[in-house]
């Protein structure tokens, strides 16, 4: 439908470029009638010329839109994977901890694909019309005016379009660096809002502005420099497409038509010497006749001109499409690399030492099981920092883990890679799938929705009915948390609000422990997850997950909750660790005598 609404949209042009001839010749022959039923016709004719326009205009925004719709919808696909993809998915999570190459997913999802999609569904356009218009209009010229002349000026027209191809920045290049120097100021002010509390407090106020106006400039640098280049260029490629081919149209056409030839004549010696052929019957024509074949010819010329320069000018926009296409097929060409385990990082010094080479250039093996056990597996940070070289250990389903040592050890990054976040460089992991694992951070997650979203994510209301999971089963489970009159103080089940805005912190982490017991995992990751909550209710949550046999690896430093563990990990933060059973009450002795040697230490 798209090309022949272009096809037709031509056939309009022509029917008007002679009826144009027409309209003036009835004025110059001085026939009113004649006059007013061209200008009927040419009022007529705009109904269907005007439906035309606005049907492309329609199509090609449909066409866009389809693009964008096709392109995200398989960009998004790759990005956040599918539901049981395994460990090729959550490239989302990859690309920005694993890989140095995009740092701005977010704009290059949104915005590039928007824009990329834009410029394509206008390039069909934009090219095919124009091409069309060509073929066309110099059809009929060749038909009015002799096919050498239009032979002449496409000589002309080509030599000229060859010069001007030669000058054309590379605006193509330009496109692709504007879009990544935007991305990286949006990256900038990203960072300021997710630290704005760290940066308050330490008063970076200056220094964040001075960073951030710096990218500006760089960008702004740019593009002035982009918009120089397009100024000369543009006066250039007005001059020649517009004026210069326009000129060499009507001096053809006014030589081989226009001029009265005499047999002594310039016009006649000039085409007789160019072999130019005059319009035949063209001496015998009379005022008006010439200038109805002057006014359609010219417009004919003209609309030729103006068609071979949107086909040079669609140049320009092919170059600013490849930019975006580079930038959209570096979005594709990473996750695919992500999803193959092909990750480029920026690297600490360390890397190369001590034989981190080579711990780093392996892979080790994850094998499915209801125990978890690392058989020899290193602990590697994506900059490629191997806290630990070879780690060992064996928990089975019941014995509730706990990992404790200094900051920077290993202990998160062990979860990390038993979620199938981080790879495995060495050893085996055996371990069950990851979705019989769920973390509960410091700071849990709470995704926009009602409150019962905030219980039962990542499922949908939907979801939990098809479990058979009602309400009432929730309200029980927030009153083992102790939050029982969340659901009359903030509105209902269906309540929608800002929730961490909303929610304290200790409530924050109550409702992610009621998420725990909704979901009723084999294994649950605990990251300090119990730091702002009373212990008396800290203790009552941990009954309540072992009476649901959830077996707990958690990381704190809680003395209190060493008596719901039967297992410890000490990491000592110089590569070394202890796994060994713990004694809950050994160790709080201890604790307790060490407490006291350091409080007569100070005494002294």
């Amino acid at each position: 439908m798209h090309s022949s609404l272009l096809v037709f949209r031509t056939a309009i042009s022509l029917y008007v470029a002679a009826l144009d001839g027409k309209i003036v010749a009835s004025l110059v022959r001085a026939q009113p009638l004649q006059f007013f039923w061209n200008i009927l016709r040419w009022l007529l004719v705009a109904i269907p010329a005007t439906w035309t326009n606005s049907w492309l205009s329609y199509i090609q925004n449909k066409l866009s839109i389809a693009y964008r719709t096709r392109l995200t919808t398989e960009v998004m696909k790759q990005y956040l994977g599918e539901e049981g993809e395994g460990p090729d998915g959550k490239v989302y999570y990859k690309l920005s901890n694993l890989d140095d190459r995009i740092k701005n997913p977010d704009q290059m999802i949104t915005h590039d694909i928007q824009r990329f999609s834009n410029h394509l569904a206008a390039m069909y356009a934009n090219l095919a019309k124009p091409v069309l218009d060509v073929i066309l209009y110099n059809y009929q010229l060749s038909q009015n005016v002799g096919a050498e002349g239009v032979m002449a000026l496409t000589f002309f027209v080509q030599l000229s379009a060859m010069l001007l191809r030669y000058m054309t920045p590379p605006f193509g290049m330009y496109t692709a660096l504007s879009a990544q120097m935007s991305g990286s100021l949006r990256h900038t002010h990203s960072r300021l809002v997710e630290f704005s509390e760290e940066i308050a407090f330490m008063r970076g106020e200056e220094t964040e502005k001075m960073l951030i106006e710096r990218e500006y400039a760089s960008l702004i640098a740019h593009e002035n420099n982009v918009l120089r280049r397009r100024w000369w260029f543009g006066c250039v490629e007005e001059g020649i497409i517009k004026w210069l081919w326009g000129s060499f149209g009507v001096r053809f056409f006014v030589l081989t038509v226009v001029l009265k030839n005499g047999p002594n004549s310039f016009s006649a010696y000039f085409v007789r010497y160019t072999c130019i052929r005059q319009l035949p019957g063209t001496e015998k024509l009379d005022l008006g006749g010439r200038t109805e074949g002057f006014v359609t010819n010219r417009r004919l010329l003209l609309s030729s001109s103006d068609a071979f320069g949107r086909v040079m000018y669609s140049y320009k926009d092919l170059s600013e499409l490849a930019g975006y296409t580079a930038r959209v097929s570096q979005l594709l060409d990473t996750m695919k690399d992500v999803r193959q385990g092909k990750f480029q990082k920026a690297l600490v010094n360390s890397a190369a030492k001590d034989g981190n080479e080579i711990i780093l250039k392996g892979r080790g093996e994850v094998i499915e099981s209801e125990d978890i056990r690392f058989d020899r597996v290193p602990i590697v940070t994506p900059n490629g920092d191997v806290l630990v070289k070879a780690l060992s250990f064996h928990i089975k389903p019941g014995q509730n883990l706990l990992i404790v040592g200094p900051n920077g050890c290993g202990k998160s990054s062990l979860f990390r890679i038993l979620g199938g976040l981080w790879p495995v460089y060495g050893g085996v992991v055996h371990k069950p799938a990851s979705s019989q694992f769920i973390l509960i951070p410091q700071r849990p997650y709470l995704p926009l929705g009602t409150l019962r979203d905030q219980v039962i994510y990542p499922h949908s209301k939907a979801v939990m009915d098809k479990r058979g999971v009602t309400d009432d089963d929730l309200s029980r489970i927030l009153t083992v948390v102790q939050m029982g009159d969340i659901i009359r103080r903030e509105g209902g089940w269906d309540a929608v609000k800002e929730w961490r805005e909303t929610l304290s912190g200790g409530d924050q982490q109550r409702i992610a422990w009621a998420r725990l017991f909704y979901h009723k995992p084999k294994y649950a990751v605990l990251d300090e997850a119990t730091s702002l909550v009373p212990p008396e209710i800290e203790g009552m949550m941990m009954e309540y997950a072992a009476k649901l046999n959830i077996t707990l690896l958690t990381v704190s430093h809680r003395p209190s909750l060493w008596k719901y563990h039967a297992l410890i990990l000490h990491y000592d933060g110089q590569g070394g660790y202890v796994f060994t059973k713990l004694d809950a009450e050994k160790r709080l002795a201890l604790q307790e005598e060490k407490q006291d040697l350091e409080t007569r230490l100070l005494e002294v």
